[in-house]
């Protein structure tokens, strides 16, 4: 376990839900992609080592950022972590099959819910594919105004949510703006966009991309009769400490 210690027998960590095949595969193209953007990991040691947790990552356009973060935690800690993933992933042959294998599961409370209870680390992208498709003329923000579903999960959870935030991601595409991709999402879901990344290509552009982890937010115990009170407060905490990670430079 590179850089980590392991855990003891009594906090052993669940199984990895990763196929090994693709697991062997992850390990195999994340150094070199890491080499490529010179990728480096501000904060990697709020993440903890062992135990439930939530992993809440700004989802840009690339994506592929968050398989990096997913591979310094791996590196550093040896888990293997689970995602709750869009729906659309599990609609499309061959996706679908893809994406399980990968450890992702539908999003839902009731998934969320169990993958905590087994004591997983799990990645969350609020944003979702909305988030990834904002145009560049929107680079460095979020759309979790009316996402509450992963502060009220972590809530009921009783998990510590762990933000983190690749600003530069922003930059490896272009993203345009237009009506094709505003119809398509609204009323298909689905990603279609006009991008253009290195030159005229669709090639990502050799940026230098950093993660910034932030410590633990840690959900007070769940009260019942306050509980909409207490979602609003790890939700309000939650987007100022994304707007922070996505403020660095």
């Amino acid at each position: 376990m590179a850089g980590g210690a392991t855990p003891a027998a009594d906090q052993a960590l669940p199984p990895a839900l990763v196929h090994p095949r693709v697991l062997n595969a992850f390990r195999l193209a994340a150094p070199p992609l890491r080499r490529f953007h010179s990728h480096r990991v501000e904060g990697l040691a709020h993440v903890p080592a062992q135990g439930a947790v939530l992993v809440v990552v700004h989802h840009t356009f690339a994506t592929y950022d968050g398989f990096l973060l997913a591979h310094a935690i791996y590196e550093r800690t040896g888990r293997v972590g689970v995602g709750l993933g869009d729906n659309l992933i599990f609609k499309v042959p061959g996706l679908r099959q893809l994406g399980w294998h990968a450890g992702i599961r539908p999003a839902n409370p009731h998934n969320g819910r169990r993958l905590l209870a087994e004591g997983h680390l799990m990645y969350v992208a609020p944003g979702g594919m909305r988030e990834g498709l904002r145009p560049s003329t929107q680079a460095r923000t979020h759309v979790w105004a009316k996402r509450r579903g992963f502060v009220r999960l972590a809530l009921e959870a009783q998990v510590p949510l762990v933000l983190a935030a690749c600003p530069a991601a922003d930059d490896l595409y272009t993203v345009y703006e237009t009506p094709l991709t505003k119809l398509a999402y609204k009323q298909r879901k689905l990603p279609l966009a006009v991008v253009r990344g290195r030159g005229p290509t669709v090639l990502p552009r050799k940026v230098a991309l950093t993660h910034f982890v932030a410590p633990p937010i840690v959900p007070p115990p769940l009260d019942p009769d306050r509980k909409a009170e207490q979602i609003e407060a790890l939700h309000a905490e939650a987007c100022a400490v994304m707007d922070g990670l996505l403020a660095r430079r």
